[in-house]
């Protein structure tokens, strides 16, 4: 049975490779061990047997706007519903919470438009988007797209960017 709770320090190491075995891959980007310890509050973790086997982040950005990011999923466990389920968490935590809109910067298109994301240009996202992209191995030629998500309840003029 899989169990999602929020990130501990004992998980951290876990986190640390899960997320960088697919940055190896060039299928996200790589997330440092201290990024992530300064973000442990961010993160959910989906276990089983005491074995962290996927992981995910809500990161508040703004005014009722708020990212997806670090979402990742052992690989033999994949397609059983653990990375959607964990992005079904992270919204229902960020509603809670006041968000408006959620978006995502990824290079795994498909899945978040499972998810019922809208692709939109990367232009459109409030500058204070941008502010950890200086850190980034892409910068400044970042090559993952964008995506959003509104909630029901979203109005234009909800976020002031």
């Amino acid at each position: 049975m899989v169990i999602y709770r929020s990130a501990t320090f004992d998980d951290v190491e876990k986190l640390h490779k899960l997320l960088n075995d697919y940055a190896a891959e060039g299928l996200m980007l790589p997330r440092s061990r201290n990024s992530i310890y300064e973000n442990l509050r961010d993160y959910v973790v989906a276990v089983e047997n005491n074995h962290v086997i996927g992981c995910g982040a809500l990161h508040f950005v703004w005014d009722r706007l708020a990212e997806i990011r670090s979402l990742a999923v052992d690989p033999e466990r994949k397609t059983q519903g653990i990375g959607r389920k964990m992005v079904e968490l992270l919204e229902a935590e960020g509603i809670e919470r006041g968000v408006k809109m959620f978006f995502t910067l990824t290079y795994q298109p498909g899945f978040f438009a499972k998810c019922d994301y809208i692709e939109t240009a990367k232009e459109k996202l409030p500058q204070k988007v941008w502010k950890e992209c200086v850190y980034c191995p892409q910068y400044p030629y970042c090559n993952e797209l964008a995506f959003v998500k509104t909630t029901v309840d979203y109005e234009p003029g909800d976020i002031m960017f």
